[in-house]
């Protein structure tokens, strides 16, 4: 069976709930203003664009899913806490080991390790792990586990054999390998001088009833109020948070030019400063002391009479303008 693919719920829900919510509101501010800050002052004019629609509103719904989203896979993380816890407290024998489903086994091998301070990944659930069911961290530690909640068969000196090849090829400090029926005289000598600890069920029931002894409280993050409380206030924080606002464009910090300093001494600069002449001030003149422009407006057209009186005392003024100009003598030609 193929491993299932994990969707970023499942990667949320993997982490403890308070980083989910911390990580939702991260994102939040990220989508919300990171992108218009950082593609707003781009010069493609492209991905400036895009860093523009910011100010608008766009990437809101964007940055209020990936709030909710990992808001509710804080809220798996949780359940899954307060589920783990339950299931290991209700153990009662190895009958109890036996009637539960093998991803279940896993999830109990997994919680009683975490009570005893390993970090716990549980990296099965459901398929072609490699070998890795479990990795357990602890003091810069890393530890594989395999769960085999085999209820008639005795784990093999193959299986043991495979586990010590993962180990080096991980090139992790130990194995473990949890069943419930045992393992077989071979596993257990080929297991022997090596970093290789093989729990049967009778071991693992015995672990669990130890941590049961202890009575463990619960603590604030299995508390159902203090969820409730964070994922409200990353809310309120999101809704309490101004929009984004347009970002025109400036001179990058530290490019403005400095204004010029003058090499010259005081004394020098005032004589020169007395040389330059004053501003001279414009007069404002009143509008009613300024002469009004003249107008010229074309004559109306001549009637026919008027033409006729035109043309007639034009005639006569030729006339004695011929007579009275004297005639220029033409010169002799050589």
């Amino acid at each position: 069976m193929a491993k299932r693919k994990e969707s970023g719920i499942d990667l949320v829900a993997s982490l403890s709930w308070p980083t989910g919510v911390a990580l939702g509101l991260i994102a939040f501010v990220g989508i919300q203003y990171g992108i218009g800050w950082l593609l707003g002052a781009n010069a493609n004019p492209f991905l400036s664009a895009f860093g523009k629609l910011a100010a608008t509103g766009f990437y809101t719904p964007f940055a209020w899913f990936m709030l909710l989203a990992c808001c509710l896979g804080a809220l798996v993380s949780f359940l899954h806490r307060r589920k783990r816890r339950q299931l290991l407290e209700s153990q009662t024998g190895m009958t109890s080991l036996r009637n539960m489903g093998w991803r279940t086994f896993e999830t109990l091998v997994g919680e009683a390790f975490r009570r005893q301070g390993y970090t716990v990944e549980e990296s099965g659930q459901g398929g072609a792990d490699g070998g890795k069911d479990l990795l357990l961290r602890k003091g810069g530690l890393t530890t594989i586990v395999q769960c085999k909640q085999w209820r008639s068969q005795r784990v093999p000196v193959q299986v043991v054999r495979e586990m010590f090849g993962v180990l080096i090829h991980e090139r992790a400090s130990a194995v473990k390998i949890v069943t419930l029926c045992g393992h077989t005289p071979e596993a257990a000598a080929f297991a022997r001088d090596k970093p290789i600890e093989l729990i049967d069920g009778r071991a693992l029931l015995s672990t669990v009833k130890t941590i049961q002894a202890m009575r463990e409280p619960e603590g604030p993050l299995d508390n159902p109020l203090l969820f409730a409380g964070s994922v409200l206030a990353s809310a309120l924080v999101a809704f309490a948070l101004p929009a984004p606002q347009t970002q025109h464009p400036t001179e990058p910090f530290g490019s403005a030019t400095p204004p010029a300093v003058s090499s010259r001494s005081p004394a020098a600069t005032a004589p020169m400063a007395a040389m330059v002449p004053p501003a001279v001030t414009p007069i404002a003149i009143p509008a009613a002391a300024r002469p009004a422009p003249n107008v010229y407006k074309a004559d109306p057209p001549m009637s026919d009479q008027e033409l006729r009186e035109w043309q007639k005392r034009n005639r006569e003024a030729m006339k004695i303008l011929e007579k009275t100009t004297p005639e220029l003598e033409t010169a002799p030609a050589n």
